[in-house]
């Protein structure tokens, strides 16, 4: 483990206002998106929308890093250069996807655990071979009647943290991204009272198996209302509470926060990231890494036809643009018109 790399390809991933594209959907959850579009499902039109995405003009200048699923990292370019070689000549730096997916936790109803652990270390050694710099993997925490229970967290943490520790012994910084989902009924404060709890045990996972803090980067939930709740929250209460939590459990030598943005609007996430950064003081850079949330009107605009890309384009290049400013504190919702 080589901290000086982990340490500067962190910080790279959180630099002047970019954030991450999150370009790692499996087969299951594009197919979704495709379907509800019309879209031919295969994998030449998933190449090909992606290889779209990524010839956004200028989208290097928002966007720092974007993970890739195990099927595109292997892909090309409609030039024929791979994926990781474009993205590295255009100063994006290739991410992967290395999870393989939130399955039934046994003996405990409603509950998951991301599974993937199985032949990590080997896949890990291909996938740096391949030129991925860095790794993601995700948990998936749900609030219910007696849920989220202690167990879950707790081996969702550990399966978080024996990943990092894979990664890093490679060079490969890890995302760690503990989620608390959106979905439910519960307000603000309960899921302030599961976030907070689900960082701690996560921070105190990653330091028992040594995990170096300055070589990951926290994609973390913002702390909101639940989907389905009568009160949806301001923006003002969201960040007020997202950043206590942060400052409850993040160590300060941490590099960056990039949030998912979890089923929000494409205009809620934005506001709500820029109004966290306007009211953060902590040494931490706090950025996107968005999916659906960057990606989901330039599908619908693409609806795989390539005589589509050039507005395509336009529309991711604009929200990368409008999520780089929210990354900056500079975002409001007037700018949605313009």
């Amino acid at each position: 483990m080589d901290i000086k790399i982990l340490n500067q390809t962190a910080i790279q991933m959180v630099a002047s206002s970019k954030g991450i594209l999150a370009l790692d959907e499996s087969h299951g959850t594009i197919q979704k998106r495709f379907d509800s579009l019309g879209i031919e499902v295969n994998e030449e039109n998933r190449r090909s929308y992606r290889d779209m995405l990524l010839k956004t003009n200028s989208l290097s200048n928002y966007i720092s890093g974007a993970i890739l699923f195990d099927e595109t990292i292997r892909q090309k370019t409609t030039e024929g250069k791979s994926f990781p070689k474009y993205l590295n000549e255009i100063g994006i730096i290739p991410g992967i996807k290395v999870d393989t997916g939130a399955k039934p936790f046994s003996c405990h109803k409603n509950e998951k655990i991301t599974e993937g652990l199985d032949n990590l270390p080997q896949r890990m050694d291909e996938y740096s071979n391949l030129g991925a710099k860095f790794a993601k993997w995700r948990a998936v925490i749900t609030i219910g009647e007696d849920i989220p229970s202690s167990a879950c967290m707790v081996a969702n943490a550990h399966a978080l943290a024996r990943y990092a520790s894979i990664c890093q012994a490679v060079d490969i910084v890890p995302i760690v991204e503990p989620e608390v989902l959106m979905d439910g009924s519960h307000d603000i404060n309960k899921c302030f009272e599961v976030t907070n709890i689900t960082q701690s045990i996560l921070f105190e996972a990653l330091d028992k198996l040594n995990v170096n803090f300055s070589g990951i980067i926290l994609k973390p939930n913002m702390v909101t209302s639940g989907s389905n709740c009568k009160t949806q929250s301001s923006a003002e209460e969201i960040s007020e509470l997202t950043i206590k939590s942060l400052e409850n459990n993040v160590p300060k030598d941490v590099p960056g926060i990039a949030f998912l943005s979890g089923g929000q609007s494409d205009k809620s996430a934005s506001n709500n990231l820029s109004c966290i950064n306007k009211i953060n003081t902590n040494p931490w850079k706090i950025t996107f890494s968005y999916g659906r949330a960057l990606q989901l009107e330039a599908m619908k605009k693409w609806r795989g036809d390539n005589k589509n890309n050039s507005e395509a384009q336009k529309i991711i290049g604009n929200r990368a643009y409008l999520n780089s400013l929210a990354a900056s504190g500079k975002y409001n919702l007037e700018m949605e018109n313009k």
